[in-house]
């Protein structure tokens, strides 16, 4: 079966670290960035997030994005990220924010995208200290084969930041737009909240790198 390595699926969400990993992998590569949608609170404002991003990042080896869709709602019921009830604030750890099987689809549909269009690496922005089961070594590697096995198509799970923080991915990457990124579950008028958990941990995660916030927060 014939490889090209130079090509990558980015599941580019419009979030920090996987809008810099699309930036950071079209040093080398061409880039094909994958949005997957839910149906979930914030969509709307990632997707439109996702593209300033891009239009401002301008580089030709970054291809149109692909939207797949995969919709949550008979799963997740009256789950917080759907109704916007009882969304995870300032004060509450990261594990109140796991959202159920998610990178089990964004990686499920990228593999069946990348089969029929012969890419065979997927690239996903996991960080370091993330506590979820669907973002260790492990389960990139197993799902990896798995995902090859029943595609007959080989695919290459790549989690490049996975020993990373957020803090030290601005450090590296404080050139780029961060500002046109968006981190947050209750995002209103294309402006951060400033009061849940993901806009908490972005605010830290700039403090800590020392590196400006251009980041527009409504509280």
């Amino acid at each position: 079966m014939r490889i090209r390595m130079n090509r990558i699926a980015v599941l580019a969400s419009g979030g920090l670290d996987s809008s810099v990993l699309v930036a950071d992998q079209a040093r080398n590569a061409e880039v094909f960035p994958i949005y997957v949608q839910w149906g979930l609170l914030w969509e709307a404002t990632e997707r439109e997030a996702l593209q300033s991003f891009l239009t401002a990042l301008n580089n030709p080896g970054v291809m149109p994005v692909t939207i797949l869709s995969v919709p949550i709602g008979a799963m997740y019921g009256d789950h917080w990220s759907v109704t916007g009830k009882g969304v995870p604030d300032l004060d509450e750890p990261d594990s109140a924010v796991f959202l159920p099987g998610r990178n089990i689809l964004l990686i499920g549909l990228a593999a069946v995208w990348c089969s029929i269009h012969d890419v065979s690496r997927i690239a996903i922005g996991s960080l370091g200290g993330n506590p979820f089961p669907d973002a260790t070594p492990e389960f990139f590697r197993d799902f990896t084969r798995i995902l090859s096995a029943g595609l007959g198509h080989h695919v290459q799970v790549e989690a490049p930041y996975r020993d990373l923080h957020k803090s030290e991915i601005l450090k590296r990457f404080s050139q780029l737009p961060l500002e046109l990124t968006l981190t947050c579950m209750t995002p209103k008028d294309g402006k951060h909240c400033g009061r849940c958990n993901k806009c908490g941990e972005r605010r830290l995660a700039f403090r800590q790198a020392r590196v400006p916030d251009r980041t527009v927060y409504l509280s």
